[in-house]
């Protein structure tokens, strides 16, 4: 990688992992890991949305709250820009190290109802990260809430309401104002259109658009949806149980995925023409166990492509093609299906 383009990363995870222990027994021994995270390579791009994509309990979620050390990673490095220009490993700081990083670190989460609380107003709500963080004076506080406020559709007037005066859709506007209070660089958004109504998902999207270009900011954005990730992101990874196991730019991944469980979530994604039907294609048994994974490449017992090499041999995350990277022991031979191609086809009509 070269010097210029070493400057653009903001964001380098390197074998990230998060087990949880399994405890049992009177003396609660640990005897097992859950394996949420089992050793994860990407990077983010300054001023791009990073999408990182997968069906629940793949460990997207958890994922993301390492990244910004709201949990604590089991092993790993989280590598990340500071304002100064330095890359500093966030995982491995201690909690008064990482204070000051807090603020150029924030989160919007999935649900817009439990993530405000219910007896603050939109003031208290928005300002508190900048009191937190030394803004003491009041009405430096007001400007800048009534500023964020008109930065996401919402009237200043709002300032002294609660949040059960707001719709799902204004709930996360003002979450969305609330992550950009301390002007941060980087914003992980984990699901944060899942739970809102799908022409509101619309505006919000758009909104998070209009704001990366206006403000510079980068995204992590955490998703199942793929039909969202299409629209918002410019580059995806894709993970399952623990995993990333196919990297690559967004329109390359939907045109041309070279990963049996990519292909398998797209075929799964609804086509606008009521004219076209897709040919879904359906996975066979239950997702791996986290705890006790099968050998060998952890989809093979769901893979239809599967052979005895991927039963006994873990595939290891490849470059196969400039920016596309795929962990899978037969992505050289096989031909499979995005959502530009054959796989769609005019229904039947009477």
């Amino acid at each position: 990688m070269s010097d210029m383009q070493d400057e653009q990363v903001l964001l380098e995870v390197k074998e990230l992992r998060k087990h949880f222990p399994i405890r049992k027994g009177f003396l609660q021994r640990v005897v097992g890991q859950v394996r949420a995270v089992d050793g994860i390579d990407f990077s983010v791009n300054r001023g791009e949305t990073f999408g990182l994509v997968g069906e629940s309990g793949c460990g997207k979620t958890t994922a993301s709250r390492c990244i910004v050390r709201a949990l604590q990673p089991s092993d790993g490095e989280v590598h990340f820009r500071t304002d100064d220009g330095a890359m500093v490993d966030i995982a491995n700081l201690s909690r008064d190290e990482l204070q000051p990083l807090r603020r150029q670190m924030q989160m919007i989460f999935q649900d817009p109802f439990s993530s405000l609380n219910p007896r603050m107003t939109l003031f208290d709500i928005i300002g508190e990260p900048l009191l937190v963080n030394g803004v003491t004076n009041r009405q430096e506080r007001i400007d800048r809430v009534e500023e964020l406020l008109g930065l996401v559709g919402l009237r200043p007037e709002f300032l002294q309401r609660f949040p059960h005066a707001f719709s799902g859709g204004q709930r996360q506007r003002i979450g969305i104002a609330r992550a950009l209070a301390l002007s941060p660089s980087l914003v992980v958004a984990d699901e944060p259109v899942s739970a809102l109504d799908v022409s509101v998902q619309a505006q919000i999207l758009n909104l998070m658009l209009e704001l990366q270009n206006r403000l510079g900011l980068t995204y992590l954005f955490v998703a199942h949806d793929l039909s969202v990730v299409k629209h918002i992101c410019d580059r995806v990874a894709v993970m399952y149980v623990g995993r990333v196991v196919e990297t690559a730019e967004t329109k390359e991944l939907f045109e041309s995925p070279k990963h049996p469980y990519t292909e398998a979530l797209l075929s799964a994604v609804p086509q606008p023409d009521p004219r076209m039907r897709s040919q879904r294609i359906i996975l066979e048994g239950e997702v791996a166990d986290p705890s006790n994974p099968p050998s060998g490449c952890y989809f093979h017992p769901r893979c239809r492509y599967a052979e005895d090499v991927c039963r006994e041999e873990t595939p290891v995350l490849e470059e196969i093609s400039p920016g596309h990277a795929v962990s899978c022991h037969r992505a050289h031979e096989l031909q499979l299906t995005g959502t530009l191609d054959a796989q769609i086809s005019p229904a039947a009509h009477p």
